[in-house]
């Protein structure tokens, strides 16, 4: 069928029509013919032997009284009666010897007709097609009896070409009536293609328009006349999921299962009575309609996100997932970034986050396990010129113009980092204050041995005496070991006691820990407070820093401290242990720290309030209640946890986990 393929479908039908109609009036016109001409040439020889039958029966007793111009009369009469002169050539009647009785030939009888159809002797009759005088004669023989006797045959040539003559008008009238059937189905077939094809032609011109974007064709493409979108009752209620109803149009009593669906008063979900080719034009025009709207609802959709995409507050952008680069930025992101939007377009995210990759889009665009959302708290971007800053990052995969995105939005929090850098230093220097008295016992320790050692220098000098060199040597070996001591403590003071940034390195959180009890562990032990370092050598590094860490163990070893020594204070629990222990160990792929003291316990409903700015226990004078908070914070910025466990009177347990580093 591939030569018909170019072929439209109009065509197509028209010729499939006609062509089907001309096979089956051209069968039908062939079996008739051969039915007629059948039927017709069989009748003539029925007639043919009825008439030489008739003669035989007459002439029979005429050929036994050897009668022969009663015979000659016979068959004569016989051959001129009626359309017989038209029908028979001949009729002639021979004896059993051959010899010719009578003939109805008007010149010399043809001796060879004799030959040409002998009557068998078991036959009753017998018929040949002949050629006699140049014309083609159907010859019938039938027997001249007489009781069981056979005296003759009587022979009668039926003119074969009057036959061909009636067979040819039969034909002749029979084509006619075809051909006019024939036209009729032209005309038909015709009329049907074009019934058929045009609302397909009418689908294919909207179809052609849809696909260049146009659906603000004419009306009348459609059939639709009079039918405008605003007339559609759910026309302003975009928030139903189909335009061509509205629920809320149907009374309640109205609904049922088969209606519930279909707006009361629908001029544009309807059908027409009609066949399937209808029925597809008003199903495509009803899709036409859908996407009209659904194309309105889209427009509506795209322009109220991308006003709230533009207005938004905060920097928002896009990312390709695969390539990693911005594909789109709102206004607030090139103010607060300082980049033009043409330089965002394109530009690398890598370019706004600390080549570490650590936190950030960069990190979530690497964690193919992470969920839909992310949220990335205190994530430090970088602004055009290399500027450094804090934002809480929100990211959420999504897709963007057929491509596989990130959204992400940040939040400008470097004044609230700030602010909590304050806050942390200021309880640095009020732990370092409080610490002040174990500070000046830890340093005047090595400061003694100094001066001890300089009192003996001295007075063996004074004395001019002679120092043995093995005790020259051990004194002043150990003023210098004393003196790395002294210094060893004011350089820990004052690496503690600087500010630290909101940055992640990696750290052994056991170094921290000993940092504390460089600073505080002498003091602990004048107070007789036992201290347990359980500490695991062979712990993986976290992500944090070392300095504030340090200050979260300082709060809660303090804090342990304090409440031993209330402990200690109170009149029916004075005595009992007063230990301090800290444990560390890996835990299912965290590293936990706990830090436990024999004090007071904290009671039930103080233990839900710990953790909150400005709550404590203690007495007014000794505690604002920031340390807990702090080191809350602290831990949370990290990715860790903090626990607490504890019985009034019976000691308090924190227990900290914190994430390892990826490798």
């Amino acid at each position: 069928m591939k030569p018909f393929r170019h072929v439209s479908l109009k065509i197509k039908i028209f010729l499939s029509t006609l062509g089907v109609v001309l096979l089956i009036s051209v069968t039908i016109a062939m079996l008739a013919r051969w039915i007629l001409v059948s039927s017709l040439t069989r009748e003539l020889e029925l007639r043919g032997v009825a008439i030489a039958q008739s003669i035989a029966e007459g002439g029979s007793g005429y050929v036994l009284d050897q009668d022969t111009p009663n015979l000659v009369s016979l068959i004569f009469d016989a051959a001129q009666l009626g359309e017989r002169k038209i029908l028979i050539s001949y009729i002639y009647i021979v004896d059993m010897d051959g010899n010719v009785l009578a003939n109805t030939f008007i010149k010399p009888f043809p001796r060879d007709l004799l030959s040409v159809n002998i009557l068998p002797p078991d036959k009753d009759q017998a018929v040949t097609l002949i050629q006699v005088d140049g014309e083609q004669a159907y010859d019938i023989a039938v027997p001249i009896k007489e009781g069981i006797y056979t005296l003759g045959s009587v022979h009668v040539g039926l003119n074969k070409n009057h036959i061909d003559n009636l067979v040819g008008k039969l034909r002749f009238t029979f084509l006619g009536f075809i051909s006019a059937i024939v036209v009729i189905i032209f005309l038909i077939a015709l009329r049907l293609s074009n019934y058929i094809t045009q609302p397909v032609t009418r689908l294919t011109r909207i179809s052609d328009e849809i696909s260049r974007g146009n659906l603000d064709f004419p009306m009348a493409l459609l059939d639709a006349q009079g039918r405008e979108p605003r007339d559609c009752p759910a026309y302003n209620n975009t928030d139903l999921p189909c335009w061509h109803f509205d629920q809320n149009l149907m009374a309640e009593s109205e609904a049922t299962a088969e209606n519930v669906r279909t707006c009361k008063e629908c001029v544009f979900y309807k059908k027409r009575k009609g066949d399937e080719v209808d029925q597809l034009a008003d199903s495509f025009n009803n899709m036409i309609w859908s996407i009209k709207l659904y194309r309105r609802r889209l427009r509506e959709s795209e322009e109220k996100y991308r006003s709230l995409f533009d207005s938004n507050p905060d920097p928002v952008f896009v990312v390709d997932l695969k390539k990693k680069r911005i594909l789109d930025a709102n206004p607030r992101a090139e103010e607060v970034y300082g980049y033009t939007k043409p330089e965002l377009l394109g530009r690398p995210i890598a370019d706004l986050e600390p080549p570490d990759g650590m936190t950030g889009v960069c990190r979530f665009l690497n964690m193919p396990q992470a969920g839909e959302c992310i949220l990335f708290p205190k994530v430090r971007h970088i602004k055009k010129g290399g500027v450094p800053f804090f934002v809480n990052l929100h990211a959420c995969r999504t897709h963007y113009r057929g491509k596989e995105a990130v959204i992400f939005s940040t939040t400008d929090i470097t004044d609230m980092v700030e602010k909590d850098a304050q806050l942390i230093q200021a309880s640095k220097m009020k732990t370092l204050g409080e610490m002040s008295a174990g500070i000046a016992h830890e340093l005047n320790q090595p400061l003694n041995a100094i001066k001890m050692g300089s009192d003996f220098l001295s007075l063996m000098v004074g004395q001019k005496r002679d120092i043995p060199k093995e005790h020259l040597g051990r004194v002043v070996g150990e003023i210098s070991v004393q003196v790395d001591r002294a210094a060893t403590i004011i350089n820990h003071l004052r690496e503690f006691g600087r500010k630290s940034d909101l940055k992640k390195e990696k750290v052994d959180i056991n170094i921290p820990i000993r940092g504390v009890f460089t600073i505080i562990g002498q003091q602990l032990a004048l107070q007789n407070i036992d201290v347990t370092l359980d500490l695991c050598d062979s712990l993986p590094q976290i992500h944090a820093h070392s300095n504030r860490l340090e200050q979260v163990f300082f709060n809660l070893v303090t804090n342990a401290r304090d409440a031993v020594n209330m402990r200690q204070n109170t009149a029916e629990n004075g005595s009992g242990p007063r230990e301090i222990s800290i444990r560390s160990w890996l835990e299912n792929d965290r590293v936990a720290v706990t830090v436990s003291d024999t004090g007071c316990g904290i009671t039930p409903q103080d233990l839900q309030k710990i953790f909150e700015p400005f709550f404590t226990t203690k007495t007014m004078g000794h505690g604002m209640g920031l340390g807990l908070s702090i080191s809350y914070g602290i831990v949370k910025d990290y990715g860790g946890d903090i626990e607490v466990g504890s019985e009034p009177g019976e000691g308090t347990t924190f227990k900290l986990t914190f994430p390892l580093t990826d490798n």
